[in-house]
């Protein structure tokens, strides 16, 4: 089953980074308050950056490889 890495800009401009199955409904739920205690107090505001994954384990071991990064380096990984 397909995961997906997402990274989301917030209101504040900082950046969050999770993993889903469907992020359009995952970034719903944190839009709703429904989501990750963090964006409860810090509103998304788009979907900055995703990637596909072939399982849940693969995009956890990015998830916390990025969440490792700076905000520069992961401004980076967003542009590409």
């Amino acid at each position: 089953m397909k995961y997906y890495l997402y990274i989301l800009l917030t209101v504040d401009n900082t950046l969050y980074c999770g993993i889903a199955r469907d992020v359009k409904k995952r970034f719903m739920e944190h839009i709703s308050g429904k989501g990750a205690k963090y964006t409860r107090s810090h509103k998304p505001l788009k979907i900055v950056y995703t990637k596909e994954f072939k399982n849940r384990s693969e995009a956890q071991k990015e998830e916390y490889r990025i969440k490792h990064l700076s905000k520069e380096e992961k401004l980076k990984l967003i542009k590409g």
